[in-house]
């Protein structure tokens, strides 16, 4: 036992002294101390440069104190010769031995009476000899316990596992700027660079090795100029200084430590995986991947493989069992697949299973699986934008980048992403694709979102030209379409004659041609919204029905969502307020479940004015702030229509007579601060929700609040409990009037 220099006893030891501030890991480090508290094996595991030895050393110096004889470290990295590895542990232990004793028995007669913590690292090119090894130590040295750091579990009787994930987004920027600081003396950022210091820390995936590189560039470079060369990270990213590993001293060299440990058929994987710009499953792995040197049948050994020597992350998801590869570890492996000439095969191979999986969540949208499609679209994202860039890029392609914007028309428009597929839609029409089919699609889903956004020039003329070419084209399905999103634009720019004349119009055509499907549910959830505006609300309440009984017989929940809406809006019309509201929560939360931008602000516009006649007018102003905020990633509010905004001005009225306009606007922004996920909560909670007390009086207000207090609404005595008129609008058939 040593001493130190005040006298106290401290136990002996072989680890390096840490030369810099150890950064971030809390709660990795807590986990380490608690697993090789309940186990004699752990072994952290992690990607090259991911900070596994730091942790594993930087724990076993916190711990060293609880083990009468230290805690030690052996750096196997450098071995190829697994005979060396008990010398090597000898050494690290400095033992001395001039027996002809052999190198294992030294070590079992050393550690069998010993408490000692041993951290073994850099043992993936040796595992077997390595894990045979330290198996048979921890059985004959039962105060033994390992702490071993490498690229893949030792998978031995006992272990336990760590994985260690890149650092999280706030203890990245921590680490790179403590790096940069002390390597520039004096030196600090500005605030205008933290939202460029984060996106270094992004782009570099949150691994400590390249965070440290970067951070030495930092002495030649602004941050400006680090993020414009990270595009080609390998060649930036070298040095760490004399003291570092070699292999921790460029990035390449770390991530090339991993790709030797691969057998050729798992760097061909490796190389392939590269074609996936996000999260992907095995299905499509073995599909785009699959060839005569790497068979589709085997491309799950050498996954799973992959997965071991963490090149791969696992993610168990909403949509099953998925894997990704770290930014670095993808861009190292596409190098190798553009090496081998070998990228544009693939990515076109990637290209057509997301058009087929496309065309298959079209069709499964209307059935019961349709929240499904929704989760498994939304993974699918990334992928799905890069067959859509693949095909943009060759020009005999651009008609499947059409046919693929066109259809995911039920992502754009029933998942709250108006705004990317408006984008898409826009680029793929800039093109010529030569196939009339694909373009007529693109066409009228253009005219859908555009609809929905408010924007009612780019629909009227995506939905002429698409009626225009399908009649000259003889597109039957496509002109009925086109006809229907015609009849919608008339319902939100407030024309209900032609609203009602197009959507029967299109709908006949629908039945004609034997189409039923989500789209052909809305277009009669729109004719009833447009006869309910007409004032013949028993009609729009039975054509509603019958949509919700289709739906329930196919499993559909979308467009059954938007048929409860326009149920509660005729309910409320009847008097009908707890009928009213309880078909509206159930709209709402099935389409903010889909992520429905649209039909989660609807929703809530209507339910804040429930929520006034039941006598909260500072929630209702609440909800109506929220759905403010809302429309602003929708588009144009309420569609610029005066019978959409009808309840929300009646709504708006009341709360602002009751309150008062200084309180009514300082919930409204209270209420533009909630977020859609709280503002849902607080709506669905209902009447008996928790009145928020008013806000503090401005100077000389206290008068005006009192007399707001007393105007508090009262549903028996503002309200009647008869039909209501339709929200103060007058109907005619020139449209409405105020």
């Amino acid at each position: 036992m040593r001493h130190d220099s005040t006298g106290h006893r401290t136990a002996p030891g072989g680890l390096p002294a840490e030369l810099n501030r150890f950064v971030g890991r809390g709660s990795e480090a807590a986990e380490l101390e608690r697993l090789i508290g309940s186990s004699r094996l752990v072994t952290v595991v992690g990607v090259g440069g991911v900070g596994k030895t730091r942790l594993a050393t930087h724990v076993a110096g916190r711990m060293q104190e609880r083990f009468c004889d230290g805690a030690w470290l052996a750096d196997l990295s450098a071995l190829r010769d697994p005979e060396l590895i008990e010398h090597t542990l000898v050494e690290a232990l400095g033992l001395t031995d001039h027996t002809s004793r052999p190198p294992r028995e030294v070590l079992t007669r050393h550690l069998a009476g010993r408490e000692l913590l041993f951290v073994v690292d850099g043992f993936e090119f040796l595992v077997d000899a390595c894990a045979a090894l330290l198996l048979g130590l921890l059985r004959g040295a039962p105060g033994l316990r390992v702490i071993a750091a490498g690229r893949r579990p030792l998978e031995i009787e006992g272990e336990l596992t760590l994985p260690l994930a890149p650092m999280r987004d706030r203890d990245a920027v921590r680490l790179f700027t403590d790096r940069v600081s002390a390597g520039r003396r004096g030196f600090r950022f500005t605030r205008p660079d933290a939202a460029r210091v984060a996106e270094v820390c992004r782009r570099l995936d949150g691994i400590p090795l390249a965070l440290e590189l970067a951070a030495g560039r930092m002495r030649a470079l602004s941050v400006d100029q680090l993020l414009a060369r990270l595009d080609d990270r390998f060649r930036l990213l070298t040095g760490g200084g004399r003291g570092v590993l070699p292999r921790h001293r460029t990035l390449r060299t770390a991530i090339g430590w991993s790709h030797e440990l691969c057998t050729p058929e798992q760097r061909l994987l490796w190389a392939r995986l590269s074609v996936f710009p996000g999260q992907f499953d095995l299905e499509a792995a073995e599909y785009i991947c699959g060839s005569a040197e790497l068979p589709s049948d085997g491309i799950l050994d050498e996954l799973d493989e992959l997965l071991a020597q963490s090149v791969l992350l696992r993610e168990d998801t909403p949509a099953g069992v998925r894997y990704r590869m770290l930014d670095t570890i993808r861009d190292y492996g596409a190098q190798w697949l553009a090496a081998a000439g070998d990228t544009e095969r693939l990515r076109r191979r990637h290209r057509d299973w997301f058009v087929g999986l496309a065309t298959w969540c079209e069709l499964d949208w209307f059935s019961p699986r349709q929240a499904g499609i929704a989760v498994r679209v939304d993974g699918e994202l990334p992928n799905l934008r890069g067959a859509l860039e693949f095909s943009l890029e060759h020009p005999e392609d651009v008609h499947l980048a059409q046919y693929l914007a066109g259809t995911l028309w039920f992502y754009w428009a029933g998942c709250g992403r108006l705004a990317e597929g408006r984008h898409w839609l826009d680029r793929v029409l800039e093109a010529e694709g030569g196939h009339d089919g694909a373009r007529l699609k693109a066409l009228w889903v253009l005219g859908y979102v555009a609809v929905l956004q408010g924007d009612a020039v780019a629909a009227v003329a995506a939905l002429q030209e698409c009626q225009e070419a399908a009649q000259h084209t003889g597109d039957p399905v496509a002109a009925a379409y086109a006809l229907h999103r015609t009849g919608c634009l008339a319902l939100v720019t407030d024309d209900m004659p032609r609203a009602e004349e197009l959507l029967r119009e299109a709908l006949g055509q629908y039945r004609e041609l034997g189409e039923l499907n989500s789209n052909v549910l809305m277009g009669q959830v729109e004719l009833a919204m447009t006869v309910c505006f007409r004032g013949r609300l028993d009609e729009a309440a039975a054509i509603c029905q019958d949509v919700v009984a289709v739906c329930e017989d196919h499993g559909e929940r979308w467009a059954r969502a938007y048929a409860l809406y326009v149920l509660a809006f005729e309910a409320w019309s009847d008097g009908r307020t707890a009928h009213s509201r309880e078909l509206l929560s159930e709209s709402l939360s099935t389409s903010h479940a889909f992520h429905d931008q649209l039909g989660t602000v609807l929703a809530l516009e209507l339910m804040a004015l429930l929520t006034l006649e039941s006598g909260q007018a500072t929630e209702a102003a609440l909800l109506q702030g929220a759905a403010g905020q809302l429309w602003t990633s929708v588009g144009l509010p309420l569609f610029g229509s005066a019978y959409y905004s009808a309840p929300h001005q009646r709504c708006e009225e009341g709360a602002r007579g009751t309150l008062g306009p200084e309180v009514y606007e300082s919930f409204l922004a209270r209420g533009a601060q909630l977020g859609r996920d709280a503002a849902v909560a607080r709506a669905l909670r209902g009447p008996a929700a928790r009145k928020d007390p008013p806000p503090p009086a401005p100077r000389g207000a206290r008068g005006r609040r009192a007399e707001a207090v007393k105007r508090e609404v009262r549903p028996d005595q503002r309200y009647a409990k008869t039909r209501r008129p339709l929200l103060g609008v007058e109907r005619g058939d020139d449209g409405p009037k105020r």
